[in-house]
């Protein structure tokens, strides 16, 4: 497909969002996050028409709250297509107590179709982790591969996860800090199984997703992995978290949100990548341009 169709095709998209406005506000507590959530799907095409989409719903404040803003989205028909539907999938990890009856009463209560999975990822992560190392990458890792399967299941084209700008900003910090890289979670992704993964909430804070999810009354499931080490200390990713949390006190209190633009901002002129230098048309050592694709990023005085 040329280049020139593809900017056509986006082009159009985008049209759509401006013919079909959302209402209003209003008071309800939901709309700013509507706002942000519809405003990072246009922005990164997330939803088309004729999708099937699985959204994971874990029982955290975050996916549930996804899954919610997701069945308001549908039912007050903010996307300038209506023929797209999607399915909340939950899985049970055989982690000791968990009860997800709460869960499917409050998502079938919201009108929200849900299907169940059950796998015992739970005591593979006990058995097969390290000593000293943290559960969080092979549970993530087991308990993406399930859902890629069960989305391809049932017919969905796309995935749908509740990672939001918080969860951003904390990856990049861990990738820095800890695996000398700059990266982040992406809005959307093409899995290497060709499911299109995608993160609606990217755009909305993690206090702003809290406060949501209080007010609603949104059941939460606890872990007994997620954000603790063996030893029951603070994980790296905790530790972060509290980094971030200093930033923001240490300023005016926007440190978090003038990150999350940075990472839509980025000059390769002013950073160490020569390979991203090359691929954006820059020479690799001085930055200078050498190829017209470059030139919105290229380095002026």
């Amino acid at each position: 497909m040329g280049l020139s169709l593809i900017a056509a095709q986006h082009l159009d998209y985008a049209r759509g969002f401006a013919v079909r406005s959302p209402p209003a506000l209003g008071d309800h507590k939901e709309w700013p996050l509507l706002r942000e959530m519809r405003q990072c799907v246009k922005d990164f095409e997330l939803i088309s028409p004729g999708d099937r989409i699985a959204v994971a719903v874990s029982g955290g404040k975050d996916s549930s709250t996804l899954a919610f803003l997701m069945q308001q989205m549908k039912s007050r028909r903010l996307l300038p297509f209506d023929d797209w539907s999607f399915i909340a999938i939950h899985l049970d990890q055989a982690q000791p107590g968990h009860d997800a009856s709460s869960l499917v009463t409050w998502l079938k209560g919201q009108g929200i179709e849900v299907q169940l999975l059950c796998e015992d990822t739970y005591t593979v992560v006990k058995t097969k982790t390290a000593a000293g190392k943290s559960y969080c990458s092979l549970c993530s890792r087991l308990r993406r591969g399930i859902l890629y399967s069960a989305a391809e299941a049932l017919g969905c084209n796309r995935l749908a996860l509740g990672h939001h700008r918080d969860d951003a900003l904390e990856t990049l910090l861990m990738n820095m800090c800890h695996q000398g890289q700059m990266k982040a979670l992406p809005a959307r992704y093409v899995a290497k199984r060709g499911l299109d993964v995608i993160r609606p909430l990217m755009y909305i804070s993690e206090e702003d997703i809290l406060k949501f999810a209080t007010h609603q009354g949104v059941p939460i499931l606890p872990c007994n992995l997620c954000g603790s080490q063996q030893d029951g200390s603070p994980g790296q990713r905790q530790q972060i978290k509290l980094l971030l949390s200093a930033l923001d006190a240490l300023g005016d209190g926007t440190a978090r949100r003038s990150m999350l633009t940075a990472l839509s901002d980025v000059r390769p002129t002013h950073l160490l990548d020569r390979k991203l230098r090359e691929a954006c048309g820059l020479d690799a050592r001085s930055g200078e341009l050498i190829d017209p694709r470059g030139m919105f990023i290229a380095h002026t005085d």
